[in-house]
């Protein structure tokens, strides 16, 4: 059986982890208006790992006692006036996200729940490259995102993601 702080933390996390998949829809939608299909592209795959991640927390809960309980997911409510906007947001949020995580480990810790530990493992790497991925892409548009060709190339390199299912043993 979970801890009940630690079963509290990974049930909010379910619920983050789908907000953050509204989240990048949201800016997928914003890419899509402005013509930048490749953005959309790639906003649209982080959702879909979003959703995954949260189904991943979903079934660890399960697997281990865990009451899923589901809220009200707020509707993303940001304007862009710039195309870098959304980028700097995603940053952020990552860097958000990458808190939650660790507060989920610190109280597995704190509980020497090493399960949740070596599950929430993965979860702290993954972070680490989301906030890599977020800050090479805001180093690109700064470099490239001024110059019209430099934006078509980036769009274009963006459109060339493809989602990979995460590959996680829970």
């Amino acid at each position: 059986m979970l801890d009940a702080k630690v079963s509290e933390l990974l049930n909010n996390q379910i619920n983050k982890e789908f907000y953050s998949a509204y989240f990048y829809l949201d800016m997928s939608n914003y890419y899509e208006e402005q013509g930048l299909s490749g953005f959309a592209n790639w906003f649209k795959i982080q959702a879909q790992e979003e959703r995954d991640h949260a189904m991943l927390f979903m079934t660890y809960l399960q697997n281990n006692g865990g009451k899923v309980t589901f809220d009200t997911i707020d509707a993303p409510n940001k304007e862009y006036k710039e195309f870098i906007e959304p980028l700097k947001e995603t940053l952020n949020h990552e860097r958000y996200v990458t808190s939650l995580i660790h507060t989920i480990y610190d109280a597995a810790y704190s509980v020497k729940d090493f399960r949740t530990m070596q599950f929430l493992d993965w979860f702290v790497k993954e972070q680490g490259e989301e906030e890599k991925n977020a800050d090479d892409i805001i180093k690109k548009f700064t470099l490239f995102g001024s110059d019209a060709k430099g934006l078509y190339s980036l769009d274009t390199e963006m459109g060339a993601r493809v989602y990979v299912a995460p590959t996680l043993a829970i």
